[in-house]
């Protein structure tokens, strides 16, 4: 025999499996050419009806329902309300180049839960235990700022 010909059922030494016997696991190229094939136009489609991914914008970073918008002239704050969590961030108007941007939010009988620095779109999300308890925010973003009385009492 020659020194590269393998007899049916001999070993390879490695993993003990048998030459011809074994498989790569893999399928068909002809099965994964058709999938891509139906696949890709639905998730073309699929990104006709949704729109493009960028559009998702601070509505994203809180969970919960939106309860308060405080409008000011660079920004807003929004404030979101789980069961147990409220939950509050600062967004710019116009996203652009970093500027000074904070947000905040107490619950009563609590302390301020703060985010500050400089962000481009949005400070926050803030987040607060809040079941049963009334909260208050506020926020900045660049000069201007917006704030709450006690809310969702």
């Amino acid at each position: 025999m020659s020194r590269g010909a393998r007899v049916f059922g001999e070993t390879d030494g490695v993993d003990g499996v048998a030459g011809p016997l074994r498989s790569s696991g893999r399928r068909p190229a002809g099965l994964r050419g058709a999938a891509a094939l139906l696949v890709l136009p639905l998730l073309g489609a699929l990104g006709l009806v949704l729109g493009p991914a960028g559009d998702a914008q601070a509505a994203s970073a809180c969970s919960g329902r939106l309860v308060k918008t405080v409008a000011f002239s660079t920004g807003s704050l929004r404030v979101y309300k789980s069961r147990a969590y409220a939950c509050v961030v600062a967004v710019a108007k116009k996203p652009g180049p970093r500027r000074a941007m904070s947000v905040s939010l107490q619950p009563r009988g609590g302390r301020w839960v703060t985010d500050s620095g400089r962000f481009t779109t949005l400070a926050g999300p803030v987040t607060v235990h809040a079941l049963n308890r009334c909260v208050r925010a506020s926020g900045s973003v660049g000069g201007a700022s917006g704030a709450t009385g006690w809310i969702l009492c």
